[in-house]
């Protein structure tokens, strides 16, 4: 493996970072393509959609997850899973439990009450990849913190493999968490039948859960007729390290998002060169006994980096640069470092913190914004699920106190129809007085 190796006075770096944002332009026809198939023909577009591009024959019948399908799922699971996945429950869902919010109502001295009121949306999808995977833990952290939030249906899709079946996993996972309504759909199109709804399928307000480049660009499209959660792009993984990070857990932690996709980033940010050297011989060891293997070489060969710096300082500017996923802070006192971060979907704090804790077990969502957009996006969270609506009374003498007011603002915009909605009712209020 030849991994590319800048200093910060190199042009290419800026280049290597700006290439991470997808051009989901690139299939935007093919994938309105498949949005107006399922808009006018529903279940026939999502079968032969599914049968093209899954390879499995589905009907009618065989479309929504059964009670004896996921009855058959528990047969294959073995107990270390069951407790693996109770565990992991437990804490993602106390986690999510400490983001709850309140509404609030506030009156002032002259009778006037502010306010806003939180509730969950009505209808969530929840997106889960599959096919020749198992990606349980998605089902996790797409279903809790909804659940959190107190939305009140909930319903799944995740890809079929050929046998037309989802993976029985991924399967046990959603019934341990109480969701029964589970459609046999991955792609674009399942993204379209959320939002559009079918024959069978009942529209949603918001989608949310990770998927390849058409699952993304089809929440795009389809984003204003319902929310989505964000755009999500190749997993991407940075680390800042000093001379007391361990080679060994270094290249680990690289390769563990490496083997996700081809197009995934692992990029390692040190002011310590040796260390480099270090970690790229431990890459070359350690990849010979992984199941990946392939993904992982093409992966850091194209999209990984080494990055040296003058110092952890300028280490963290460039991570606020990148706005990496996951950023590990493996350095002898990571907290020293926490204040610089401003840009980070999630960080990992010390050497005995790899990303895949928070992946699978530790309690923070693993659905998080990608390609440069934690500048601005979150993880998906509690509030994901939540819509809040502004509260507001006025008593007749918080009205009379501020209609001036009112009135000016309304009229300097040329509104007088907004003006002259509080003017009738300052008179009303005025005469009433008069004639008292």
């Amino acid at each position: 493996m030849k991994i590319r190796r800048f200093n910060l006075d190199q042009e290419e770096l800026g280049a290597f970072f700006q290439s991470a944002q997808n051009d989901l332009k690139k299939i935007d026809d093919e994938v309105s393509a498949i949005g107006r198939e399922v808009k006018t023909r529903g279940n026939q577009a999502i079968f032969e959609l599914t049968r093209k591009f899954d390879g499995a024959v589905l009907t009618e019948e065989y479309f929504r997850v059964s009670a004896e399908e996921i009855d058959q799922a528990y047969d294959w699971v073995d107990d270390e899973y069951l407790g693996a996945l109770w565990g992991a429950i437990d804490n993602i869902r106390a986690f999510h439990v400490r983001q709850r919010k309140n509404s609030w109502m506030e009156p002032d001295d002259q009778g006037i009450i502010r306010g806003q009121i939180l509730r969950p949306v009505e209808r969530a999808g929840i997106y889960v990849p599959g096919g020749t995977a198992a990606y349980p833990s998605s089902v996790l952290m797409n279903v809790i913190p909804a659940q959190v939030a107190g939305v009140e249906e909930i319903v799944m899709v995740s890809p079929p493999n050929r046998e037309g079946r989802l993976n029985p996993y991924t399967l046990v996972a959603a019934a341990e968490l109480g969701i029964e309504e589970i459609y046999k759909m991955g792609g674009a199109q399942a993204i379209f039948a959320l939002a559009w709804g079918t024959q069978t399928v009942k529209k949603v307000d918001l989608i949310t859960g990770p998927g390849n480049i058409y699952v993304t660009t089809a929440k795009k499209l389809v984003y204003g007729e319902v929310n989505i959660d964000m755009l999500a792009g190749p997993s991407e993984i940075m680390i800042i390290a000093d001379r007391s990070g361990d080679p060994a857990y270094l290249a680990a932690d690289m390769m563990s998002q490496a083997e996700h996709d081809v197009l995934a980033r692992s990029i390692l940010v040190t002011d310590d060169g040796e260390l480099l050297d270090r970690v790229e011989a431990e890459l070359r060891k350690q990849i010979q006994n992984l199941s990946r293997r392939s993904i992982i070489q093409q992966a850091l060969e194209k999209h990984g980096a080494f990055i040296l710096t003058a110092d952890l300082d300028e280490a963290c500017r460039v991570a606020n640069l990148f706005a990496p996923e996951h950023l590990e802070l493996m350095v002898e006192k990571p907290f020293d470092l926490l204040s610089k971060v401003k840009n980070a979907g999630a960080i990992f704090l010390g050497q005995f913190t790899p990303e895949p804790v928070g992946d699978y077990f530790a309690g923070p969502n693993h659905i998080l914004p990608t390609g440069g957009t934690a500048r601005f996006y979150s993880p998906v969270t509690v509030d994901t699920f939540m819509k809040t609506s502004s509260l507001l009374y006025y008593s007749r003498e918080g009205l009379l106190n501020d209609a001036d007011a009112i009135i000016k603002l309304a009229t300097v915009e040329g509104l007088t129809a907004h003006a002259n909605s509080v003017r009738i009712r300052k008179e009303k209020i005025d005469g009433g007085r008069e004639n008292r």
